[in-house]
């Protein structure tokens, strides 16, 4: 992901085709092997870890500067289909030339090289094959959200991430909200009961579009496929749209609360405002867990005139109390006696909640820490979004297991891009 989540952004891609599920999850990740497995290493107490980068666009130089000032990295490689952003992150971090790589496969490439970890931070599509090469070729991974945008690409991931596992490699999947101390001492109480039984729930992503600056691109020729690459938030199959690109924070707190798969979801949506692009700028979907708990979501990416409130937020109705949670807002627990949580705010949290991810990704690799815990709850988080998206895309009802069976794939002609 390389937009900020709360920034201030139904024409289908000719490109793009349904196919059936690959043959077996793991597929893609020996079709992607690199370099011969090999062993993790021994890590002495505050060693630094070498790594490299595949994405060099914003989100991907933001994240480098955090990893530079954790002061437990070396940054000795990057890769990026584009000449001009390797060269950017090149510069401004010291990365010789020989060790910077360009085109599709130029992260192949960089993955023969003296490395330790691989942070990923290219658009989402690619984030399943990358990830699977370079488990493949031994090196820990820290992954940006979306893992994927659609069910074998999450699949994909599982897989990549229990084989990391076995390997005795580290990965890690950064959310922001999943390390933040109020996000986290809010959920622990949930877990004890302080909700009492849930009722109902709303999750909510109401904000501008992020992808404003990519407009001119895109219509000065969207059918060059180098400025889709660029303009890659403005494309549903390189993104996942937006339901998964950036609606994934508020539905990744619903699925933290709720701790198990809905079982359907119905919805709606389109793109009515935004001009350009083959995204939908807003999305109504309805899910349905058990116990009859319905939870309303509804997102938007386009100019609110005002309109309060914004942001990514999420409420729970419970027979003893509320849980109110806002990204870099309040988040609490409404309720009498021992259910009543103040909680806090972290406006930071974007910032603060990568800086606390690279700190223990660090810890995790020298410790040799390969529980991985946070691959799992992400492949849900990411499939519930596109369960949504196919409950408004086909306008029926999706039913989870039905989803996951179907296995179907989103996927981008890359003919007249440089391999």
């Amino acid at each position: 992901m390389n937009a900020h989540p709360q920034a201030t952004g139904q024409q289908e891609l000719g490109q793009v085709s349904r196919r059936g599920f690959l043959a077996g999850a793991g597929a893609a990740a020996v079709a992607m092997t690199v370099v011969a497995p090999q062993a993790a290493r021994a890590y002495a107490a505050n060693e630094k870890i070498d790594i490299g980068i595949i994405g060099c666009g914003g989100r991907g130089t933001w994240i480098l500067d955090l990893f530079k000032e954790n002061g437990g990295y070396n940054i000795v490689a990057a890769a990026d289909y584009f000449q001009d952003r390797v060269d950017g992150a090149g510069d401004k971090f010291g990365i010789p030339a020989d060790k910077r790589f360009t085109g599709l496969s130029g992260y192949r490439k960089m993955l023969e090289q003296k490395l330790d970890a691989v942070v990923i931070e290219s658009p989402p599509y690619f984030h399943p094959e990358q990830a699977a090469a370079a488990v493949e070729a031994g090196k820990h991974v820290y992954v940006a959200k979306p893992i994927a945008v659609d069910v074998p690409g999450c699949q994909s991931i599982a897989e990549s991430g229990r084989k990391a596992t076995e390997k005795k490699l580290c990965f890690l999947v950064d959310f922001q909200t999943r390390s933040d101390p109020f996000y986290m001492e809010a959920l622990k109480r949930i877990r004890a009961g302080a909700l009492g039984k849930f009722a109902f729930g709303e999750s909510t992503y109401h904000a501008g579009d992020p992808f404003i600056r990519m407009y001119d691109a895109w219509k000065s020729d969207a059918d060059n496929p180098e400025v889709r690459l660029r303009s890659w938030g403005l494309d549903k199959v390189l993104s996942g749209d937006i339901i998964t690109e950036q609606n994934i924070h508020t539905l990744d707190v619903m699925n933290w609360i709720m701790d198990q798969e809905p079982l359907h979801a119905d919805g709606t949506g389109g793109r009515t405002v935004r001009p350009v692009g083959t995204c939908w700028d807003h999305f109504v979907v309805n899910f349905q867990y058990p116990d009859n708990v319905g939870i309303a979501f509804s997102s938007r990416q386009f100019e609110g005139h005002g309109t309060q409130p914004e942001g990514i937020r999420n409420r729970m109705f419970g027979t003893q109390g509320v849980l109110e949670t806002e990204y870099g807002g309040q988040v609490m627990i409404r309720g009498g006696g021992e259910t009543f949580y103040r909680g806090g705010k972290s406006p930071q949290i974007y910032r603060d909640g990568a800086v606390a991810n690279i700190a223990t990704f660090h810890k995790d690799v020298l410790a040799g820490n390969v529980a991985n815990t946070t691959v799992q709850p992400s492949v849900r988080s990411n499939l519930i979004t596109v369960l949504g998206r196919t409950a408004a895309y086909t306008g029926e009802r999706v039913y989870w297991k039905k989803l996951l069976e179907s296995g179907e794939k989103l996927e981008m002609d890359l003919k007249g891009l440089k391999s």
